[in-house]
């Protein structure tokens, strides 16, 4: 007799758990607005990301904000003409911002970061104009000039992105 087929691996496809529960979360609350995030993040113009900060606990070790992604934005008529979708990059620089803000939100005067790293970044889905984007990071470590994050991105509950990031700080902004 043969032994029993052992069930399938998982596919690549198959539903990711968000990094932590935010079945609680409103992520159509509005916490923060862009504009004040951009209080503790440098980002402006086109590179402002983040539309909403919806969530964030007290020690600012985890954070969800969305980004209602438009079919005016700057990438759409290139990527690709007639079927955008948005580029990963920017959805991880989107997940990277939201680290920055939890990072800075714990100094008395905000900081340039930067990346310094990019690991482990994955694309589950596609991103269109129309899709609300909830971004998800989560502190792995913090220090005086540096920080480590994972990040996350998913629309309508499902996994599109995730990525470790790491930042350091070029020191405080001026102003």
């Amino acid at each position: 007799m043969a032994p029993p087929t052992p069930p399938p691996a998982p596919r690549s496809g198959a539903l990711k758990p968000l990094l932590f529960d935010i079945s609680k979360v409103d992520v159509n609350a509005v916490l923060l607005n862009r504009e004040q995030i951009g209080k503790m993040n440098p980002h402006r113009d086109k590179m402002a990301l983040l539309e909403t900060i919806v969530h964030y606990t007290p020690d600012f070790k985890q954070g969800v904000a969305t980004w209602n992604v438009r079919d005016d934005e700057f990438w759409c008529a290139g990527h690709f003409p007639g079927n955008p979708i948005l580029p990963g990059v920017l959805q991880i620089e989107a997940g990277a911002q939201l680290g920055v803000w939890l990072y800075n939100s714990r100094w008395p005067k905000p900081h340039l970061c930067v990346f310094t790293r990019i690991v482990a970044a994955t694309f589950r889905g596609q991103v269109k104009p129309g899709d609300k984007l909830v971004i998800l990071a989560e502190e792995i470590k913090v220090y005086a000039r540096k920080f480590e994050s994972n990040i996350q991105g998913a629309v309508n509950g499902k996994v599109v992105f995730e990525a470790e990031i790491s930042g350091i700080s070029m020191g405080e902004l001026p102003g």
